[in-house]
């Protein structure tokens, strides 16, 4: 984990606001054409109807939130689904505790 990485991707709101909402998947999203939000993740669809951007606004912000290791991905067909990578939010977690 490179803690300047992960503090960039969380300076904006809606990346954390992505987050956040990762974290509870059922109480922000639609399931996504059956999918378990729970164990596969959230579609890039989703996030952006949810932020009001564009797909590919949307897809910048997974992609930085991914790049700093908080959020896996997994593609399923011609979809690609995003969820919190929990060891690395509790890693990022004992980082500050331990460090700051």
């Amino acid at each position: 984990m490179n803690p300047i990485e992960v503090f960039k991707a969380l300076s904006n709101e809606s990346r954390l606001q992505i987050l956040e909402w990762l974290k509870e998947p059922y109480d922000h999203f639609r399931p996504h054409e059956g999918i378990d939000m729970k164990e596969i993740g959230v579609c890039v669809s989703q996030f952006t109807e949810k932020l009001s951007m564009t797909q590919s606004t949307a897809s910048q912000y997974l992609s930085i939130l991914q790049r700093a290791g908080l959020i896996k991905t997994r593609r399923i067909g011609k979809f690609t689904y995003y969820q919190r990578d929990e060891e690395a939010i509790k890693s990022l977690a004992d980082f500050l505790k331990r460090e700051l």
